[in-house]
């Protein structure tokens, strides 16, 4: 070899390079490679370094351009899918009843009660979040086959005064209308209207309730009220409650079970002592105690047993507390389901309980057998929305204008249950109330007569049943039970009427947004898979074009619709806006021109990325794929993983072969272990098992789960370590940073976890004085918090300094001087012999030099996915970050750097590890304690992104490492820094998240009649737009982004090609 050659490089995955021969050492001059190219002079050095800023900075532009039409597309479909109801301003008024009142004083006159005499002239209303159904009922009355729960029992209070004093109390099952939240479920407690997913007004700041409820009723009539406990109610109802007793705390931190409900008695039991009664008319009292406990511990959990014998407490000394004439009413918004969880519509969750009590006899039952409570809530429900004219009648109030509820027969039965004229008289007015808003919501919406000919029929039958009565002199009870009968007739029609009309969906947005979601998806393939030039030298073009169409589109669609479509002005303009953005980049590609090639697949690679995209897409059209989603992903990976394995064996290189073999049986044995994580939906039962928590009814984890994250800290950051060894890159700062800070950052998340373990089972509360003093300090919270927020700031802070600061991970060694090109004096890792009487150097590390640095980021966002994730969630995650490094070998052994295999495969990895890190398409999986992991309370916006990188970290975590799966043993001589390369990956990543959403979207919109729509498809299309947009940002702000860091750090080592 001549003075001032090169050493030849290879291609074939060797960790280190020699670079170059240095020359004698009385030379001057050096050549860089082996073309014998001289450096770039500095000026052309900061010229091609500035274009690729200004290229990377258009890149992540275009990406971000892509978000938005995402965006829009998803909004377009969601305002005509979720369903909508126009919120009337109208309220009823105590002087203008909806009918001509029968034997009864003059309208507006409301010291005996407005329309009709009340009952009552106080009320104490204790809401119990979450109080199920069966919590209430005897374990020996439900007939239950298992065996006996910490619930069972636990506060009979309830049952005992329904049984044993019927005059004085009743007890029915109250079933809530989904979606089971507590905001949704006290909008329909005071309004009486049924819940859609989006109320239209005139007013929308904030999320105060506008329309007629029974709280501005009370305000009305000037009564005195009072609310303790949640303050989502302020948030409703600001300025309705008296601020001088009025005690509102903080309803989010799921981790707290005494502080709101100590506090409410605290000012509730005061409030009802005869030197205080005079102070208030109506007490709202909302405890969530019980709801906490099944979030942070499950139903079957001895906290649970402590919070309702505390309630049972409360209730009975309540009921010594108050007099005559006041009602007091026990009910819970929602239940919950077996792991304590709430927002769906599974029995468990709509299941709740409803109870009377009045120290006065007042309560009957229209038949003797109905004195004993059901033994199930199946039998003789009361829906929600029959509170309100319920209580509005009893306090003698306006029945709230958009009721749609019914009066509960035990309170106007008469407490000898023959009161049949009165019953009738109470059905009467409150049909009468909702014949009147259905006459205003008709006519406000335009609906045609003949839309409500049924129930008009059904209104008028009851109205001639009724006159017909008034017309005889002494009506007979036969005559008031059939007023009765008809009027509830008429009742249950409209209600379902209503249901129908809400359920009307937006066909021209939805099909809006459809469009715009398929030409995205289409710019998408299109942009990664068929386009020949280099990706970002193409992307200002498209770019340009694509925000020209953007704004040229939201001028024309605001014209067209403020000429055309008035009410569709927003609808308009955003599909404008986006479907000539997307005619405005295919435009681009069309200048493009010869650049462009078919998008079908090439190779066997390109075929199994598309079935792996396109058969879930189809499976979703089938409840039961969405259903077992979870396994049908386990059988992809694996079926990836063999073929892979396959693939491995027939490399022709024998180390290579090896490190692929290897590699690719880890990922099938990975995938394997991972799938032992799950979390079972209630439509998987019985043919699955739960293994995420303690027990299918549990929300904590076993004794034996406070190992994985143990040993997650001892084995993840040495696999890490062996692979970057492997490469020859384990130099600083990766001993630094995976050798110690990884590590010790994962050893703190599994004290973090240890620690929770302990303030759940009160492993403080024993015998050991020095122990038991910290038992309910608060310091095992405190010390969690610190705990937590250190391992976030060595994620964050940490990790993205080590990022942004490191220098390529190299190690430079001489080799000494070869007489007669003796091989013995050739460094190990060289790749040829030095010449004889020369020296060269070995650039350790060199081959891999772009993707060990790069790993250094999804490294860094990893630890704080994992300390967000209960001890199961960790084991999933740390597997993951395990199985995505094996993927970069597997891709890297397989020459498929540049196949859109790997990036698919990462976003199949991250579905994946979305079920095993114990979540469901489903709103009752969202593990809402995560929020308070580093915080006391809630802070926004820390608190929803805490929830939002607990519940999709396993996407977030495939998107950042996306690049990676280019770069990896990636040599830095290239020009632009794999820019394009790694644009297109993140393209593709992208796409399939893009389809997934496409195909939920329309199949969700297709089954918009379907019995599971808001079982099973809307909760999947809902989860598949969060992610989407999830990874859209991420693939953006966070891999693209990062890349920038990466591609300078190098080339101020290297130079730009």
């Amino acid at each position: 070899m001549d003075d001032g050659e090169v050493a030849p490089q290879s291609r074939s995955g060797s960790a280190n390079q020699p670079i170059f021969t240095p020359l004698n050492a009385d030379s001057s001059s050096r050549k860089l490679d082996g073309e014998g190219d001289t450096r770039d002079s500095e000026s052309d050095q900061k010229q091609i370094e500035v274009h690729f800023k200004a290229l990377h900075g258009i890149v992540v532009a275009f990406f971000t351009l892509v978000l938005i039409l995402h965006a829009l597309g998803i909004y377009l479909f969601t305002s005509g899918f979720l369903l909508t109801r126009l919120v009337l301003d109208s309220k009823s008024s105590c002087s203008i009843p909806p009918i001509d009142l029968y034997e009864h004083s003059l309208a507006g006159y409301t010291d005996a009660g407005c329309w009709h005499p009340r009952t009552f002239d106080k009320a104490v209303i204790i809401i119990v979040d979450a109080l199920r159904y069966d919590f209430a009922i005897p374990y020996d009355r439900q007939g239950l086959e298992q065996g006996r729960h910490h619930y069972h029992d636990s506060i009979p209070i309830l049952y005992e005064t329904a049984t044993h004093q019927p005059q004085n109390a009743f007890l029915r099952p109250f079933i809530a209308d989904p979606p089971t939240a507590t905001l949704q479920r006290l909008k329909g407690l005071t309004t009486g209207t049924l819940p859609t997913f989006v109320d239209l007004g005139t007013n929308f700041a904030g999320t105060a309730i506008d329309e007629d409820n029974i709280v501005a009723q009370l305000r009305n009539a000037s009564k005195r009220v009072v609310h303790l406990g949640d303050d989502t109610w302020h948030a409703l109802f600001p300025d309705y409650f008296d601020p001088k007793l009025t005690r509102p705390y903080d309803s989010f931190n799921v981790w707290d079970l005494h502080t709101v409900d100590n506090g409410v008695t605290e000012h509730l039991i005061p409030l009802l002592s005869p030197q205080n009664v005079s102070k208030w008319d109506v007490i709202f009292g909302h405890y969530l105690g019980v709801d906490h406990a099944g979030h942070r511990y499950g139903p079957d959990h001895p906290a649970m047993t402590a919070k309702l014998n505390q309630m049972n407490d409360l209730f009975r000394t309540v009921i010594e507390a108050i007099d005559d004439d006041t009602l007091l009413v026990v009910m819970g918004d929602h239940g919950m389901d077996s792991k304590g969880d709430h927002g769906g519509e599974s029995d468990d969750e709509i299941q709740a309980a409803l109870w009377m009590y009045s120290k006065r006899p007042t309560f009957g039952r229209t038949n003797p057998s109905f004195i004993d409570p059901p033994a199930h809530a199946k039998e003789r429900p009361v829906a929600q929305i029959d509170l309100v004219p319920t209580l509005s009648l009893l306090l003698g109030l306006p029945i709230p204008f958009n009721n749609l509820g019914a009066p509960i027969e035990e309170a106007f039965i008469g407490k000898e249950g023959e009161d049949i004229r009165n019953l009738a008289l109470v059905n009467r007015l409150t049909s009468a109330q909702i014949h009147r808003y259905q006459r205003e919501y008709a006519h406000a919406r335009n609906i045609d007569a003949t839309a409500q000919s049924p129930t008009l029929a059904l209104w008028n039958t009851a109205v001639e049943a009724f006159d017909l009565l008034r017309g005889s002199r002494n009506p007979t009870t036969e005559q008031w039970w059939t007023v009765f009968q008809e009027f509830s007739k008429y009742q249950q029609s409209n209600l379902s009427a209503c249901r129908s009309l809400w359920a009307r969906f937006d066909l021209l947005n939805m099909g809006m947004g459809i469009a715009v979601l398929f030409g995205s998806l289409a710019i998408l393939v299109t942009y990664a898979q068929s386009l020949q030039a280099d990706r970002a030298e193409a992307s200002p073009l498209l770019f340009v074009r694509g925000l020209i169409g953007l704004a040229v589109g939201a001028a024309g669609g605001f014209g067209f619709g403020s000429t055309f479509l008035v009410d569709r002005i927003v609808s308009t303009s955003a599909f404008g806006a986006s479907i000539t953005s997307v005619i405005g980049i295919a435009s681009g590609f069309w200048s493009i021109g010869g650049s462009l090639y078919s998008i079908l697949p090439k190779d066997i690679w390109g075929s199994l990325s598309l079935i792996f995209t396109l058969l879930p897409c189809i499976g979703f059209a089938s409840n039961s794929y969405t259903i077992w989603e979870d396994e049908i992903l386990l059988f992809f990976l694996s079926t990836f993983g063999i073929i892979m394995l396959a693939s491995s064996f027939r490399i022709q290189v024998p180390a290579i072969r090896l490190r692929g073999c290897i590699h690719s049986s880890l990922f099938i044995v990975l995938t394997r272990i991972a799938s032992l994580s799950r979390l079972c939906r209630e439509e998987q039962m019985p043919f699955c098992k739960s293994t995420y928590y303690a027990s299918a009814t549990s929300s904590t984890s076993a004794p034996w789960q406070l190992l994985i994250p143990f040993s997650v800290a001892i084995c993840l950051p040495e696999v890490l370590k062996y692979i970057y060894k492997d490469t020859e890159s384990y130099e600083e700062p990766a001993p630094l940073w995976i050798g110690f800070s990884y590590r010790m950052g994962l050893l703190f998340v599994a004290i973090f976890w240890t620690l929770d373990a302990a303030d759940d089972g009160d492993w403080l509360d024993v015998d050991n004085e020095t122990l038991k003093s910290y038992h309910g300090t608060g310091v095992l919270k405190t010390s969690r918090i610190i705990i937590a927020r250190v391992v976030l700031a060595l994620a964050f802070i940490g990790g993205y300094a080590v990022y942004y600061l490191a220098k390529p991970m190299l190690r430079i060694t001489a080799n000494p001087k070869a007489a007669n090109g003796d091989l013995s004096a050739q460094s190990p890792s060289s790749k040829a012999p030095a010449a004889a009487g020369k020296s060269s150097i070995t650039v350790h590390g060199y081959a891999n030099v772009h993707g060990t640095r790069y790993a250094l980021l999804p490294i860094a966002w990893s630890l704080a996915a994992i300390l967000l994730s209960k001890p199961m969630g960790t084991g999933a995650l740390g597997i993951c970050v395990w199985q995505i490094f094996s993927l970069f070998e597997m891709l890297s052994a397989n020459n498929l750097t540049s196949s859109p295999i790997g990036p698919v495969i990462l976003a199949l990895l991250g579905s994946f590890h979305f079920f095993k890190t114990g979540h469901q398409a489903a709103l009752s999986s969202i593990q809402w304690e995560s929020a308070f992991v580093p915080l006391r309370t809630i802070q926004y916006p820390w608190s929803p992104l805490l929830v939002t990188l607990n519940t999709f970290g396993a996407q977030i975590l495939c998107a950042v490492a996306v690049p990676a799966v280019v770069l990896w043993k990636q040599t830095p001589k290239r020009k632009g820094g794999y820019l394009g390369d790694v644009a297109g990956a993140a393209a593709t990543h992208v796409a399939f998240y893009a389809a997934v959403n496409l195909a939920t979207t329309m199949w969700a919109g297709h089954l918009r009649r379907h019995l599971m729509l808001y079982r099973i498809f809307c909760p999947r299309f809902m989860t598949g737009a969060v992610v989407l947009l999830i990874v859209d940002v991420m693939a953006a702000f966070v891999a693209l982004a990062g890349l920038r860091w990466n591609v300078l750090s190098v080339a101020e080592v290297f130079g730009w090609s």
